[in-house]
């Protein structure tokens, strides 16, 4: 796979949760939301495409603003810093969310900002047999070719009722467990310095070769 298409994949099923704050009871329930909003967001996107051309940092506070809210990405970035978030100052944890979602915007924007003529079709929403305050929902990205890419949502939902995403899966690839995985060797080649790795994030997060663990599952 291509690095600008899946750049674009990736950012656009994360952005695609924007307005998925629910109190979805059912799976059929969850999964019309999802596709609800993943359809308002094709809309949005479209619109928001010379926004993104004439003012980089505009189009980033309007997407960071509105997503606040409906993507945890706080819950994400704890799991990226996994057993070093203890290690870590609530200043430094604050910091790393702001730094992850950054980096999020400036290594896919462009590609995604660029993507044209794929759509999404959600295929349905399965609660946790084991916990029914979890749930996935499966999709998949179908490009102008007619190539079609499973992508999975893991959500949950939060104490005020409302389902929220909390991780990605691409072609089988766990996306928060690659990022989690980075900070650690980020980590152990810096002597454990939280705020050099925090610093350095952009850099890490940019060399991370997720295009290649995808291509590699989707050939098993």
């Amino acid at each position: 796979m291509a690095i600008a298409r899946y750049r674009s994949i990736f950012l656009f099923v994360l952005l695609s949760l924007l307005a998925v704050s629910v109190q979805a009871d059912t799976e059929e329930q969850l999964r019309a939301y999802v596709n609800d909003n993943t359809q308002r967001m094709v809309e949005q996107l479209n619109r928001e495409r010379g926004l993104y051309q004439d003012d980089a940092e505009a189009f980033y506070s309007s997407m960071n603003q509105t997503m606040d809210g409906f993507v945890d990405f706080r819950r994400i970035a704890a799991r990226v810093m996994g057993r070093y978030a203890r290690q870590a100052s609530p200043e430094q944890r604050d910091q790393f969310v702001e730094k992850f979602k950054r980096s999020l915007f400036e290594s896919y924007a462009q590609a995604l900002v660029e993507s044209r003529n794929f759509r999404i079709e959600v295929l349905g929403a399965t609660f946790n047999p084991r916990d029914d305050n979890r749930a996935s929902v499966d999709m998949q990205v179908i490009t102008e070719t007619g190539n079609r890419y499973p992508v999975t949502y893991s959500m949950y939902r939060a104490k005020n009722d409302q389902w929220m995403m909390e991780n990605v899966i691409v072609e089988g690839v766990n996306i928060g467990l690659a990022f989690r995985d980075r900070f650690s060797q980020e980590m152990e080649a810096n002597r454990d310095q939280v705020q050099v790795v925090i610093d350095g994030w952009n850099d890490a997060a940019d060399s991370l070769n997720l295009e290649q663990a995808i291509d590699e599952k989707a050939g098993q």
